[in-house]
Parts: structure tokens; sequence; C-alpha cells
């Protein structure tokens, strides 16, 4: 019988196969006892299954999709697979440091309404700068939040531990019980935005997200997509309207869609026109008219959504 809980890392793969396996190699350096490994590759040009099988990682178990299900249709289908009581997800352009899980684990021992705990993220590149010290609250007119901390040296400022509105997409660990209450990750979104719309809805459902400072991970930020990348431009803006769309109020909304109109919109078209970048240009217009001529579900919290995760869980695991 185990005497720690087991917690399943879950990471995607989108072809950066030697990226994923700097990740693994950093989780073969970690001290907890009891965890399994699933990569989840989202159709990649180049299945990556016999490479991290050379380097002979040990209890790896790679799933290959028929299709780019996108971050939250990828880890989605981990999440399916997972036995773990705990869920932690990790971006395949992170490292991890030998004691995060345990760290991660602490604060569920103490707070039976805790539904997440995500740890400190300094960005690999500049080892004592910080990336992720929790959030700020949604600001409901502009929507924007704010990651704590964003670009200081880290000086210790930040090691005060306590509740945050939202978790970092970059590395993030779940209670089980809370994808039972709260459901998967939003496909919708495909990226960017729904881990953000995901923590709306755990809070929703009675969970508060917990920012653990001593806790640390290291990211490679931007490695999937690029930092200037039209793509990213796109699902920013699109889903930055979607986000909005499903979780504040009309009053809210309203306001919101008054200060994009007036304000963020023009000031975009502006700086894409004065630097040329007509391309990040037209990815930005094409992300507002998508929500010009799709409607948005709001998020509900059931016990509908119960059984949907339950069934599903026993039919892909069957499926292995």
């Amino acid at each position: 019988m185990r005497s720690v809980p087991l917690v399943s890392l879950i990471t995607l793969n989108f072809n950066q196969a030697e990226l994923t396996c700097a990740l693994l190699e950093s989780i073969q350096r970690l001290s907890y006892p009891a965890i399994e490994v699933i990569v989840v590759d989202n159709n990649s040009e180049e299945d990556p299954t016999e490479l991290i099988r050379k380097r002979n990682f040990k209890d790896i178990k790679v799933i290959v999709t028929d299709k780019n299900l996108g971050f939250a249709g990828g880890n989605n289908v981990g999440i399916r697979q997972a036995k773990g009581d705990y869920v932690l997800l990790l971006n395949n352009d992170t490292e991890v440091t030998p004691d995060l899980i345990e760290r991660l684990l602490e604060p569920f021992e103490h707070d039976t309404t805790l539904g997440v705990t995500c740890p400190k993220i300094r960005y690999f590149q500049e080892p004592t700068v910080i990336q992720y010290a929790g959030y700020t609250p949604l600001n409901q007119y502009t929507g924007q939040a704010w990651s704590i901390g964003s670009h200081q040296e880290d000086i210790g400022q930040f090691n005060t531990s306590g509740i945050t509105p939202f978790a970092h997409g970059a590395a993030m660990m779940v209670k089980r019980e809370v994808l039972e209450r709260a459901g998967l990750l939003p496909e919708l979104y495909f990226l960017y935005y729904e881990e953000l719309d995901w923590c709306c809805r755990i809070i929703q459902a009675g969970y508060k997200i917990y920012y653990q400072s001593s806790a640390l991970v290291f990211h490679k930020e931007s490695m999937t997509v690029g930092k200037g990348n039209p793509m990213k431009v796109y699902y920013q803006t699109r889903n930055r309207i979607v986000f909005m769309r499903r979780n504040v109020s009309s009053l809210s909304l309203l306001i919101f869609s008054i200060y994009f109109t007036a304000l963020a919109l023009p000031k975009a078209v502006l700086i894409y026109c004065l630097r040329g970048q007509f391309l990040f240009l037209k990815a930005f217009l094409q992300g507002v008219r998508w929500n010009l001529h799709h409607t948005v579900e709001r998020p509900t919290v059931s016990t509908q959504q119960t059984t949907l995760i339950d069934n599903d869980l026993v039919t892909l695991k069957a499926s292995v």
C-alpha cells in the first residue's frame, strides 16, 4: 500500500523532443517517491517516443494524439490517463527543482479547501529573475491581471505564500477531486487564457488557489510559439475577449467592450502600423473578428460534470 499520494506529472510535446527530454532529465532528479510521468505529443511532425526511450528515462508514458489539440486539449488527454491523487501540469520548457513535489503537496495537508498549488517561477535564462509569484486580481473592466514580481530580481521579497486568484499554466498542481467537481481545462481556448478560465471555475466550485513560495520551477519562456509570433497575437487577442465574455458580469463586459473598442483596439492598430508589423495587425484583427461571429457559453459547475469526467476516465483507461 502506498504511504504517500501518487502524483501524475503531465507535459505536452510539440516538435520539441529535445526540449521535452531536458524537462524529463530534471524530473529524474525529483526526490518524491511516488510519481508517474505522462508525455502527450500533440501530433508532432516526428514521434518523440523513440528518442525518449533511448534516453533511458524511468517510468515515462508517451501518448501520441492524431491531431494538435492545443494546450488545453493535450493536457486533458494526459489528465484522463492519469492515475494520481494529484496532477502536476508542467510546460515542456520548464525544469524542476528536486523538492518541488513535496513543497507543492505541503499546503494541501493544512487546508482542505485548497484545490491548486503553484510554485514560484523564475526565468531559466536569468535564474535569479522572477516570472511568477502569484497574480493580481483580474481588472473586471480591462481584462488584465498581472503576474506579481515579473522581471524582478528575487531577493526574497515574494517569499510569503498565500492565496492567489490565478495559477500559472507553466506549473500547477491540482487535486483530483477538483477535476471531478470543476471539470477539465476548457478546450475552447486552444492556447492562452485556458488556465485562467479554469481557475475561475475551480474557485466557483469552492476551492482556493495557493502560491507556494518555497516551491521553485525555471521556465524557458515562449519556447513553443516564440515570443513574437502572429499566432500568439491572434490567440491572446481572441482569448482575452473570450475570457471576459465567459467570466464577468454583463455590466463589466459592457465597460470592457467600450474600453477595448475606444482604447485598446486603436492603440494596437497604431502600434502595429507604426512598426510595419502588418501580419501581427492582421492576426490581432482576426482575433477580434472571431468574437463578432461566434457565441460563447458561460462556464458552469454542476454535478453533471462530475459524471462526464468519471465516464471519460474509465473509457480512456480501458483503451490503453
